[in-house]
């Protein structure tokens, strides 16, 4: 186990490229941005599944009235 810590430790410090900070940065407003893009589609489809279901509704209890 404690071989697999100290193999862990130098692979993650020796063996692994960090992103720089400028690089962090604009990944984080690519995934900002394609929240904001997807949260507006998902809205798009909710406002109008409920409209759908709204003129279904209306049109079941005209025929049935």
């Amino acid at each position: 186990m404690l071989n697999y810590v100290k193999e862990s430790y130098n692979e993650l410090v020796n063996k692994v490229t960090w992103p720089t900070f400028p690089q962090l940065q604009s990944s984080t407003v690519v995934v900002m941005v394609a929240s904001v893009i997807f949260a507006i589609i998902v809205l798009v489809m909710d406002l109008t599944f409920e409209n759908l279901m709204e003129g279904i509704y209306k049109t079941l209890t005209k025929l049935v009235h």
